[in-house]
């Protein structure tokens, strides 16, 4: 999905097999001499990131979950590969711990996953190269309770108390919260809450400012808009020069 100034976006959505674990695939690239300013929003996602810069400055990070927008660039002359996660790959597919990086991440080792710089020149081929690795790694005797309690905050954009999802899954919200804040870095309201704005997104790109996804009233949305984004529904709806480059993702 082009943007304006050459800037291009692609998502691939996951195989069945890793649909529990992975979110997405995407891509962002800057074949322009530019760097181009953008706005980070958070998502409730962990992401590993590949980039290739100026065809020879290649690195890879983890990023954890972000609580606030992260003012970044795309540098010129540069290409992302990216894998977004579920909460259940934190435990399950991911080789570090992300409670320490929230609004944060870490550089990983050269060839992480044996991806290297000439894996950016194919992103289908990514997918599938990565795919492969994530299937070889995804630990058995997963827990049924997390997963069912993950399923239950992403099916309802968010919108369950933490009293009913911990109703819902027969775990206390006192050790639901304990598990959030030691493995993910915060606590389960504190995601939920930026679930739910990221699935308001796609009402606010449609120009409806209004809340739909159990907001307290027109006040609470905003603030919660513009907590997450740093502005208000009506300004985050314009999305000048694409800067918000989830939003611009968004189909």
């Amino acid at each position: 999905m082009p943007t304006n100034e050459e800037i291009e976006l692609k998502t691939i959505q996951p195989t069945a097999e890793l649909s529990s674990f992975v979110e997405s695939f995407w891509m962002i690239t800057n074949p322009t001499d530019k760097d181009r300013q953008i706005v980070i929003l958070p998502d409730g996602r962990i992401d590993i990131i590949f980039s290739l810069t100026d065809k020879i400055n290649f690195k890879t990070t983890l990023r954890g979950i972000d609580t606030e927008p992260q003012q970044a660039s795309i540098p010129a002359n540069s290409i992302f590969f990216a894998i977004s996660f579920n909460l259940l790959a934190i435990e399950y597919v991911l080789p570090e711990k992300v409670y320490s990086i929230v609004n944060g991440g870490v550089n990983l080792p050269s060839a992480f996953w044996d991806i290297t710089n000439k894996d950016l020149y194919d992103f289908k081929q990514f997918t599938e190269k990565v795919s492969r690795k994530m299937l070889s790694l995804i630990k058995p005797d997963i827990d049924n309770r997390k997963q069912e309690l993950f399923e239950l905050i992403y099916s309802s954009n968010g919108t369950l108390s933490v009293k009913e999802l911990s109703e819902k899954v027969f775990w206390s919200s006192r050790q639901i919260n304990r598990y959030f804040n030691q493995t993910i870095g915060i606590s389960l309201k504190a995601y939920c809450n930026i679930f739910r704005f990221k699935s308001s997104l796609h009402h606010i790109k449609q120009g409806k400012l209004f809340p739909e996804l159990n907001f307290t009233d027109q006040n609470h949305f905003i603030k919660e808009v513009k907590k997450m984004s740093g502005v208000t529904p009506k300004e985050l709806s314009k999305n000048e020069n694409s800067k918000f480059i989830l939003l611009s993702a968004l189909p």
